[in-house]
């Protein structure tokens, strides 16, 4: 997929789910959530913290919640990706503009707005004796490319858990952007972050 220079773009890339995806922007935007483009989706900020981005994949369109598990998904709406991979990360998943409730969707949002401004967010675990935390932003990546996922999953636990913690170290989202595009290659190869260093 060629990196969408701005959401326009993003959204006429995905013809099959132009309308929802429209609708979903607009929404973003009615909550005063600043659009951005970063890992190649459209994300929405709140005084620069990740709240939510846009996905479109084969089967459906998505709003993924940067801190889905903090959300009281009343609905029980919200999947996550990897069990006992992803810990924060959640996705809402729409097959149709039918599907889209705006007031639904804005309450969800308007607890990941809360839960971020008061602290209430779940923080990656970098404890080796615990499981590997994705980041979200890598996340992103790894939900709209199967094969840089399988090979992810492919690797050793130790090599997984450097790949999350490159990324997760990382302060700025153009750091961490930068981060993830050179690592994507090793990953595929089978290699290790680090392997060049222990030759």
């Amino acid at each position: 997929m060629s990196k969408p220079k701005n959401v326009d773009a993003f959204i006429l890339s995905h013809p099959q789910w132009r309308e929802e995806l429209g609708m979903l922007r607009r929404i973003m935007l009615d909550m005063g959530l600043d659009e951005t483009i970063k890992w190649n989706f459209p994300v929405y900020c709140d005084k620069g913290k990740n709240i939510a981005s846009l996905g479109a994949f084969k089967n459906d369109c998505a709003i993924w919640f940067f801190q889905g598990a903090t959300i009281t998904d009343k609905l029980g709406v919200l999947v996550n990706a990897q069990e006992n991979k992803t810990k924060a990360m959640r996705s809402w998943r729409f097959l149709s503009v039918e599907g889209i409730h705006e007031s639904d969707i804005k309450n969800y949002l308007q607890e990941a707005i809360q839960n971020e401004r008061t602290g209430n967010i779940i923080k990656p675990s970098k404890k080796n004796n615990k499981p590997v935390v994705i980041p979200p932003e890598l996340q992103i990546v790894f939900d709209n490319n199967q094969s840089l996922l399988h090979a992810y999953n492919s690797l050793r636990l130790s090599m997984q858990r450097e790949y999350c913690d490159y990324i997760d170290t990382a302060k700025q989202a153009a750091t961490k952007e930068r981060r993830i595009n050179k690592i994507k290659p090793m990953i595929i190869s089978g290699i290790g972050l680090n392997d060049k260093y222990k030759m």
